[in-house]
């Protein structure tokens, strides 16, 4: 028998249902929820991350939301130490960590064995790389990386600018790829963790529907207000934080650089990418079993994924 602390991982892109069945879970098997969601960090950055409530957690304890001011920066390796220690404290109560999200860099950290750079930064290179995609545009730049690092290019949306400068910088200093740094992104090293891992899923014109829903969900309940509001607190546009789909659309209105109404359907076109992106991800980690949403009710999935945790049946 493994003596790695046994967690249970639920994953799967946005708008699956994921915080729903997580909390479900957590009452029925005596856990915990440790959040995998890079946004649901940042205090005040309610609507836009679909953070759940209180109501919604229905009392389950839920760790990493919550716990950074929206103008800090955050890294993977500090999520991996963090979470590490949420899932220790967990785990001393005789509780299950349940882990819940759907960012995936976050939820390789945990299963894999992984090697960080933390050390590798240096902010005139960084800014070096900011200016070349100011003058240049970001797909120039992405192409800049994949001539160094072809492994990250692959993984890494053009759009995604943050974490491309980062891929670049991590290059300059270290003269070895980013890509190499992680041993996820090549084998498959075991993690600390004696993880099973599920996945909701549904057919992609059915996600996108509900992606959609979701984002008019989220204008209704006030979206624009709260963008404006983080931005009146004096938070920079270019902050890490403010890059998240759903704040970054909206600044562009705010901004007057775009109609509300371009500002929306860009919010939901990013979302639409962005759930895609999730699913190539995730679709090459062979250890996660598929529930597909549209085809098995949430009653049903609950019981096959509690059962084969417990040991008790299939998925």
């Amino acid at each position: 028998m493994s003596d790695r602390q046994r967690i249970l991982v639920l994953t799967g892109p946005t708008a699956t249902g994921k915080t729903a069945l997580g909390v479900r879970l957590a009452q029925a098997m005596n856990g915990e929820v440790v959040s995998a969601d890079s946004m649901q960090l940042y205090r005040g950055m309610d609507i836009g991350t679909a953070k759940p409530t209180v109501q919604e957690m229905q009392g389950i304890a839920h760790h990493l939301i919550d716990s950074l001011d929206p103008w800090q920066s955050y890294s993977v390796a500090l999520y991996r130490q963090d979470a590490g220690e949420a899932i220790r404290q967990i785990a001393a109560r005789g509780k299950l960590p349940i882990v819940v999200g759907g960012t995936g860099l976050y939820i390789h950290s945990l299963l894999y064995d992984m090697r960080f750079t933390s050390a590798a930064s240096d902010p005139a290179v960084r800014k070096k790389w900011e200016d070349f995609a100011a003058a240049n545009g970001p797909e120039a730049l992405h192409r800049e990386l994949a001539q160094r690092d072809p492994s990250s290019a692959a993984r890494l949306h053009w759009n995604n600018q943050r974490r491309v400068v980062r891929a670049l910088e991590v290059y300059e200093l270290t003269g070895t790829p980013m890509s190499s740094q992680a041993d996820a992104q090549g084998g498959r090293a075991a993690g600390e963790y004696d993880a099973k891992v599920y996945g909701l899923t549904m057919e992609r014109p059915a996600l996108y529907a509900r992606v959609e829903q979701r984002v008019d969900r989220m204008m209704e309940a006030g979206l624009l207000e709260e963008t404006r509001r983080l931005l009146r607190a004096g938070l920079s546009p270019d902050s890490q934080s403010m890059q998240a789909i759903g704040y970054k659309e909206l600044v562009l209105y705010l901004t007057e650089r775009c109609s509300l109404s371009e500002a929306v359907e860009l919010l939901k076109r990013n979302t639409r990418r962005y759930a895609k992106r999730q699913l190539t991800w995730f679709r090459a980690m062979p250890e996660i079993l598929w529930h597909d949403v549209g085809v098995e009710g949430q009653e049903e999935i609950f019981a096959k994924i509690r059962g084969h945790f417990l040991g008790n049946d299939r998925v």
